[in-house]
């Protein structure tokens, strides 16, 4: 299950992150504006995840310490 979750938020900072790339790109080399708020987008998604991330890996050690 925590496998499963940490995909999904390492899944969701990479298309933020992939979003804010291509804005950058457009902004380079034409029709791109938004790239600073694109670019905030993916900064809070990436700490989310590593936030949730590290979490669910202590819940993990946790659970297997009461078990063992």
């Amino acid at each position: 299950m925590i496998s499963l979750a940490s995909a999904a938020f390492g899944v969701v900072a990479a298309l933020a992150w992939n979003s804010a790339i291509t804005a950058l790109v457009r902004q380079i080399f034409g029709s791109g504006a938004q790239v600073i708020s694109l670019f905030l987008y993916a900064i809070i998604i990436t700490i989310i995840a590593v936030i949730v991330m590290v979490n669910l890996g202590k819940v993990a050690e946790r659970t297997a310490e009461s078990k063992a």
